[in-house]
């Protein structure tokens, strides 16, 4: 190390995960290095037999406040930021008798474990906010040309083999092993951030003026969404749902594709109480039924639309059956998703090696992403996400004739569809059973014909869904041509009245639920 002959070899250690701790101070100790350590770091190297000084006697100091100060002191402080290239910094080295610390090995109190237990109260999360630990982390990361920092058990291992090799860790590594010291600090605040911020009356500022987002990662994967891209699939630290938490149970990894893919599926199935089947092709549904049974609520969400579905991402909202899985293998898909599956089920499906199945974690009561983020040049939009329930009951009717009890079930199906389609986004349905979606399209009525086209003869009877309201009642008359008896939209069009008066002429009933369901 830079500077460093002369200085005896000096590693301090003090961490909460203690995991391959041991192994790293026996080599240490070996190669002759003097270990400092303080309270539970200390008492287990010593219990294992490892030589090691309590940084109370290197400081001259006791620790006090219960533990909450331990190593703020300049001998500590002094040894991990001096540059022992300048002789100045030599000379008040020594001077105040302190030696520099050429190896720190910590890692910080467990806040988001701590903070994160049902029940946890402010009081114990707070005590467990490190303060000695960052500080110190954050001195010997600016340090990098004098200290090796490491705060990730992996790390030991490299650390040691260079120190064993060439008697010194390398600047290179050093440098690496800061960036990873001030990475680990920040999202460690930050998810302190997030917590106090969380416990706020009313659930705190969802827009606050600084922003971090604590991300931990939970893949790497094998490209984006073009082989040319690189990717990886990260989750927030606090978010304990949803994909994060997911299971995967056979297949080969998942793309960037597939988790896209997989979110829409998983989002809109959650909308359903009914045994509901859900397929995806490039995050818009093809396929959504819903039935008394799941076996039954797939065959009629493959029925909807059996060319898309081909190579497409199921979501069940009810275990996998034996009986389903036989029917899933009849096709190619490329992920299959539920909460569970029977052992049966398992069984058939190792048949189909490269089918990945997902057993998803129960949905929590409560969202604990309460934000929607999309990159853009330069920056994040943020916005709430959209987790209130579709409800259309309390609807308004705007036409001469109510909706049947039938029509409005599946206006109420429909429309649940509809919030999870790109816009613009049409969905035709009946009996609870998509018969054609039109989405993502420049106009209105042309998502319409799409998915009337789609939906053929069996639009005859069904229920139209629209995300949005129709800016002219040419939408009104493409389905009255189909033969759709009932339509659902959020109004709010200067040009309703047409719209109203052309489903009059029709004989077509229209709800508007003054809610619209943009997704872009």
């Amino acid at each position: 190390m830079t500077q460093s002959s002369g200085y005896p070899k000096r590693a301090l250690i003090s961490v909460s995960d203690k995991s391959g701790i041991l192994n790293l101070a026996r080599q240490l100790d070996a190669m002759g290095w003097e270990i400092i350590s303080t309270g539970g770091t200390a008492r287990v190297l010593s219990d294992a037999g490892i030589p090691v000084t309590e940084v109370a006697r290197v400081t001259g100091f006791p620790e006090i406040l219960g533990g909450r100060v331990k190593t703020l002191h300049p001998k500590v402080h002094g040894g991990l930021l001096a540059r022992l290239e300048l002789a100045e910094h030599r000379q008040q080295l020594a001077e105040q008798d302190i030696l520099p610390i050429q190896l720190l090995v910590v890692n910080l109190y467990p806040f988001a474990e701590v903070a994160g237990r049902p029940g946890a109260r402010l009081e114990e999360a707070v005590e467990n906010i490190d303060i000695g630990g960052p500080a110190m982390i954050r001195a010997a990361a600016k340090n990098y040309k004098h200290v090796s920092v490491v705060v990730n058990p992996a790390r030991y291992q490299q650390v040691v083999a260079e120190l064993a090799e060439k008697g010194a860790v390398s600047e290179e590594t050093r440098y690496r092993l800061a960036a990873e010291a001030f990475a680990h600090t920040a999202h460690y605040d930050a998810i302190i951030a997030h917590y106090l911020n969380s416990r706020r009356e009313g659930g705190g500022e969802l827009f606050p003026p600084l922003l971090t987002l604590p991300l931990r990662k939970v893949i790497d994967l094998r490209y984006g969404e073009n082989p040319q891209q690189e990717a990886s699939f990260y989750a927030l630290d606090w978010c304990r749902q949803g994909l994060a938490e997911a299971r995967q149970l056979q297949g080969k990894e998942l793309s960037f594709n597939n988790l896209n893919d997989l979110h829409a599926a998983w989002e809109l199935v959650l909308e359903f109480s009914a045994p509901t089947a859900v397929a995806v092709k490039h995050t818009n549904p093809c396929g959504v039924a819903s039935a008394a049974t799941i076996e039954e609520a797939y065959r009629r969400a493959y029925e909807a639309d059996p060319v898309s579905i081909f190579g497409g991402i199921v979501a069940l909202n009810r275990p996998v059956s034996e009986e389903l899985a036989h029917e899933m293998t009849k096709i190619f898909l490329e992920v299959v998703a539920a909460p569970s599956f029977s052992q049966e089920a398992l069984e058939v499906f190792r048949k189909k090696k490269d089918v990945r199945l997902l057993e998803m974690a129960p949905p929590a009561q409560a969202p604990a992403d309460r934000l929607d983020v999309k990159k853009v040049s330069g920056g994040l939009l943020l916005q709430t996400v959209d987790s209130e329930p579709v409800d259309i009951s309390k609807g308004e009717v705007v036409t001469a004739r109510a909706p049947s009890e039938s029509e409005w079930r599946d206006l109420a199906f429909a429309q649940k569809v509809v919030k999870h389609v790109k816009s613009n986004a049409i969905v035709v349905a009946k009996g609870e059973q998509t018969l054609g979606i039109g989405a993502g399209q420049m106009n209105r009525v042309g998502a319409a014909r799409i998915a009337l086209e789609q939906a053929g003869e069996k639009a005859a009877g069904a229920v139209l869904g629209s995300d949005a309201f129709f800016p002219f009642p040419d939408t009104v008359e493409v389905a009255a041509k189909a033969g759709v008896t009932a339509i659902v939209q959020p109004g709010g069009s200067l040009k309703d009245k047409e719209s109203i008066e052309a489903c009059n002429r029709h004989g077509i009933a229209m709800v508007f639920t003054g809610r619209r369901y943009f997704k872009h």
